[in-house]
């Protein structure tokens, strides 16, 4: 298999009725332009769970935590109901919710940044300031709120990408060196199927998951 018998994959998958659902699930990420500080800080939260997880688990705890939960809970309040949704590693998701309210107006921190220097120095400054996030959950974070121009490069992506020959092996960890390395290859895989890399995301992550979700 090669790169090519991928992007026919998803031109297959554009022509499907997922093709609703996924575009569905976009437009909310669009949406974000119009959305407060306290739903921004939400969906921050939401990737920091996300990380090592199910993104049904994050999901999950993030509803029943909603954002003025997220916002003002005590950690150990935080740390119960990651436990009761089987997050393995609730002591430190706790901690770097806390910890990242520091930037509880993480809208108006990251919009200005993007808007004079892009999504990559964001990232960065993501990676940089939020505790918890590597380059993964900093693209994560952009991609949820409406900026698709980065690639979201968790393991079934990269499972993905190794089995139709676009990575030689599959990495056993991600530097920032070997992200960027990686994330140059999906950048052309996006160009061959005329998606976004955000997009493209969601349609590799459904054919891997069979789900929609964030």
């Amino acid at each position: 298999m090669n790169a090519f018998d991928l992007a026919s994959k998803v031109a297959d998958l554009r022509n499907s009725p997922v093709h609703d659902r996924l575009q569905k699930r976009l437009a909310s990420f669009r949406g974000f332009s119009k959305k407060k500080d306290s739903e921004w800080f939400s969906e921050l939260c939401f990737c920091i769970l996300a990380a090592n997880a199910k993104g049904k688990i994050a999901f999950d705890i993030q509803q029943e935590l909603g954002c003025a939960g997220l916002l003002e809970k005590k950690q150990s309040e935080i740390r119960r109901c990651i436990q009761r949704h089987r997050h393995r590693f609730h002591n430190n998701k706790s901690r770097f919710i806390v910890e990242a309210r520091e930037y509880a107006k993480i809208k108006q921190q990251v919009v200005p940044i993007i808007e004079s220097n892009g999504t990559m120095v964001a990232r960065k400054w993501l990676v940089d300031h939020i505790p918890g996030f590597g380059y993964k959950e900093a693209s994560h974070f952009l991609r949820n709120v409406g900026f698709f121009d980065l690639a979201i490069l968790d393991r079934h992506i990269l499972n993905l990408m190794h089995e139709h020959g676009l990575l030689f092996e599959r990495p056993a960890s991600l530097t920032p060196k070997k992200y960027l390395k990686i994330e140059a290859k999906f950048f052309e895989l996006a160009k061959k199927t005329n998606l976004a890399p955000g997009e493209l995301d969601m349609y590799l992550w459904h054919m891997k998951t069979g789900q929609v979700l964030k």
